[in-house]
């Protein structure tokens, strides 16, 4: 049977929602939380803000927005996955964070007014949606005037020979480190195709502006293995 992309993806994350955060350390060598730090530096979400997490998963960006925006701020965590939103809200809950809120929808339609938001942001979850251009269309939609989107993302190593390297890596080693870890390959494997398939930095940073953002600035990290885009709507 032919699965359409959402199908797909849809079914890999019911699959590892229960393993996700451990195999996010892993195959990233746990880089991704130092990124995740920095990206928020330069977000620099204020106190009282209200912010939307699209592609939330297990909630990990969403607690890191919330503690930023503090109690006086909302936070809205949106994922189409249940057992990832079942996952992020076990956390939120330990944390006693009442000012976040996970709601199961689908980025690339989402139920809010326009401008809606002080802050979008969406991270390691653009790559898995179905159309790219809607979700950043969506994006810049709910966002209120003069606010702040943000995308980190998997990105394309600009150095030629890191670049055999990572695309070896993402090719072989990572589906059998989702066997070794997550007991997984299938799925895995799914991640490392939606990676291989995601735009460079440069062509993601012309669909920003094909949505409508005035401005997008791009930050590498680790040789161009990842990227954060900021981009702003005119107030």
């Amino acid at each position: 049977m032919n699965r359409t992309k959402e199908e797909r993806v849809h079914e890999v994350f019911e699959t590892i929602h229960h393993k996700y955060d451990l195999m996010n350390s892993v195959i990233s060598f746990r880089l991704h939380k130092s990124w995740r730090k920095k990206t928020m530096g330069a977000l620099n979400v204020k106190q009282g803000a209200v912010v939307l997490d699209l592609c939330c998963g297990t909630a990990e960006w969403t607690m890191d927005l919330a503690e930023a925006a503090g109690s006086s701020g909302s936070v809205t965590g949106v994922d189409f996955s249940a057992g990832m939103l079942q996952t992020g809200q076990e956390k939120i809950e330990q944390k006693g964070l009442s000012q976040v809120e996970l709601l199961q929808a689908n980025v690339m339609d989402l139920p809010f007014p326009d401008e809606s938001f002080d802050y979008v942001t969406i991270g390691f979850g653009l790559r898995n949606a179905a159309d790219y251009p809607t979700v950043l269309r969506e994006m810049y939609r709910v966002l209120k005037k003069g606010g702040q989107a943000v995308c980190l993302e998997t990105s394309t190593p600009e150095n030629s020979c890191f670049k055999r390297l990572y695309s070896i890596y993402f090719s072989y080693m990572m589906p059998y480190l989702g066997k070794l870890v997550a007991g997984n390959y299938e799925e895995y494997s799914w991640l490392q195709e939606s990676t291989a398939a995601f735009p460079d930095k440069n062509l993601l940073t012309l669909m920003f502006a094909d949505a409508g953002f005035r401005k997008v600035d791009v930050t590498s990290f680790a040789m161009g293995t990842a990227a954060a885009h900021s981009a702003w709507k005119s107030g």
